[in-house]
């Protein structure tokens, strides 16, 4: 049973959000997979990574690279089984069976994007019916992340 966190973007941009909750994830000793829902947003991706931050990278790997990196990016739906978490961003989405030996799934959507906000609706409907625990986090005014249900 995997625990589902929906991160819901009105302030930031999951260019700032992404590379803080994979600096955690490695901190924990987690590796993680991100599936990306289009190769474009794949590429920006991987060269944020690499960038985001001037004192340090989140060493990582993609389609090509033979090393097992701690962070995965990928557009494919195939799921390696000794990730502890993924997280979905970029319209990037996922059946319920492929979370089950997960620690943590998290949706990362932007909430000026219809698409993006009706896919997450979807996504929270097909787990309440699940047994896997989703909840629902929001930025405050002064940026911190807050449990809304």
């Amino acid at each position: 049973m995997a625990e589902v966190l929906f991160y819901h973007l009105e302030q930031a941009k999951l260019e700032t959000v992404l590379p803080d909750l994979l600096a955690k994830t490695l901190e924990r000793g987690w590796r993680a997979t991100v599936r990306v829902g289009a190769d474009d947003k794949l590429e920006h991706l991987e060269n944020l990574l690499w960038t985001y931050a001037d004192e340090s990278f989140l060493p990582h790997g993609s389609a090509g690279d033979s090393t097992d990196h701690p962070v995965w990016l990928t557009t494919e739906t195939d799921l390696d089984a000794n990730r502890d978490l993924l997280f979905l961003v970029e319209g990037a989405e996922v059946e319920l069976a492929e979370i089950e030996h997960l620690t943590r799934c998290i949706s990362i959507f932007d909430g000026a994007d219809e698409n993006a906000l009706n896919k997450a609706r979807q996504f929270w409907k097909d787990l309440k019916g699940s047994e896997h625990q989703p909840t629902y986090w929001r930025q405050s005014v002064q940026g911190r992340w807050e449990k809304q249900g």
